[in-house]
């Protein structure tokens, strides 16, 4: 990855919706090789996706919880085991290997504490491996530049 690659993600990264026409010229390439560069950035998995932001409005906000979950061993079977089951529930948006006083951060998106409950005693606690799981519940948004979705 040369310089025009980092620029290029840097450009996307503020607009995905940008032309490929304006990105060109933004980074000092002619639209086909801009193209060429964002297909190879594709292929290789550095760009993984494209998402859109959305406000939902005025009492229809989600809540965002953030989960910590530690697992009764740290042996790559029981992270192997836990992170696939992670990856089975679209409930959960974000999970991140940690380090620190818990083995995995989880995001997940719920309407009520109802919900929230449901992906507790559903999800949540039949998860493989699973010692401890604390939560707590977001009071607002203060700063959302990206949410990732992982394919």
């Amino acid at each position: 990855m040369d310089a025009i690659d980092r620029n290029l993600l840097r450009l996307l990264k503020l607009n995905a919706r940008i032309s490929n026409a304006k990105l060109a010229e933004e980074v000092g390439l002619s639209p086909s090789a801009c193209l060429r560069r964002i297909r190879i950035l594709e292929d290789s998995g550095v760009i993984r996706g494209y998402t859109t932001l959305i406000d939902s409005g005025a009492g229809e906000q989600a809540i965002a919880v953030i989960i910590n979950i530690t697992l009764e061993r740290q042996t790559e079977d029981y992270l192997n085991r836990f992170e696939a089951a992670v990856r089975r529930h679209p409930e959960i948006k974000e999970c991140y290997l940690m380090t620190g006083g818990a083995d995995y951060l989880l995001r997940v998106e719920v309407a009520s504490a109802g919900e929230f409950e449901r992906i507790h005693k559903e999800i949540l606690s039949t998860m493989p491996g699973v010692l401890r799981i604390h939560s707590s519940f977001s009071i607002r948004n203060v700063l959302a530049t990206r949410m990732r979705a992982r394919s």
